[in-house]
């Protein structure tokens, strides 16, 4: 199985748990780390790409949400709710669908120059600020 096909099944299975309930009300995961073969940002962008293409002929073509207005208005001091203020912290853009009452999300997190890099997946029910 190419590295896609288990990242599509992977969010397929995290898209269909049972997300926790009460105040978290999400799940993230790492779909890739550094571990192994160090990846770099540029390989873990196309990957992201890549599933998001997957994903897109799926749900519909969305295009990437920026993550900078969220962290302005964190700055500001408004409140935002998780997982998407971590989320606006630890990547650059998201890409966003909606499928049921379900909100999937994936991104990379290369904003921390001193962790891994990450490709992760988020599931929540709660809309996007």
């Amino acid at each position: 199985m190419d590295v896609v096909a288990r990242h599509l099944a992977a969010l397929d299975r995290l898209r269909t748990r049972d997300l926790p309930a009460g105040g978290a009300g999400h799940l993230t995961v790492e779909l890739e780390t550094g571990h192994g073969p160090r990846p770099t940002a540029d390989d873990l962008h196309a990957l992201r790409e890549a599933i998001a293409q997957h994903l897109g002929a799926r749900w519909g073509e969305a295009p990437p949400w920026g993550q900078l207005t969220l962290r302005l208005r964190l700055a500001r001091g408004e409140e935002i709710p998780e997982p998407w203020a971590t989320l606006c912290l630890r990547t650059d853009e998201l890409d966003v669908w909606q499928t049921g009452d379900v909100w999937l999300a994936v991104g990379v997190a290369d904003r921390d120059e001193t962790d891994e890099l990450r490709l992760l997946a988020t599931a929540t029910r709660t809309a996007p600020p």
